[in-house]
């Protein structure tokens, strides 16, 4: 919380702070809104999000917060007499959450584990050839982890 902000005025959350995000589907607006948010940094009214999304009706940005909130992807508290929101992850948390949720259904369906792996490093490779090398270093930080584990077991 910064000197200016309120006392229930919501910020922005530490990473290590934070909970994990849940398995959520979000719509195109909500989906605009959270990158919205998480741009702009401080906690927003509705009002404040009417000035960047004017071809929206108070109403339904009022609506769409409110269920961003209930879906609990959404931090608010009070400021003055309206609601005042912040993203509850940041956007690092929030996509690094949904990759592994997302690698995990695959890897857990069984079949096709091999070409799932396969696509993903051949994506790895065609996105930025150094990142292969950042990827063999966390398969054996991973590597090293899991024998420490068992070791200590």
């Amino acid at each position: 919380m910064t000197k200016r902000d309120p006392p229930n005025h919501p910020t922005a959350p530490r990473d290590e702070a934070a909970p994990r995000p849940k398995r959520v589907q979000l719509g195109p607006l909500e989906g605009e809104l959270l990158e919205w948010l998480w741009a702009r940094g401080p906690a927003a009214t509705v009002r404040d999000a009417c000035a960047a999304f004017p071809q929206h009706a108070y109403t339904t940005l009022m609506t769409t917060l409110d269920r961003l909130h209930r879906k609990e992807v959404l931090q608010r508290g009070r400021h003055g007499r309206a609601f005042a929101y912040a993203p509850r992850f940041s956007r690092a948390q929030w996509i690094g959450e949904r990759a592994s949720r997302e690698f995990g259904d695959l890897l857990a369906a069984g079949a096709g584990r091999a070409a799932i792996l396969s696509h993903f490093v051949s994506a790895v490779g065609r996105q930025d050839a150094r990142m292969l090398d950042e990827l063999d270093s966390l398969v054996q930080a991973e590597r090293r982890r899991l024998r420490d584990d068992r070791e200590s077991e």
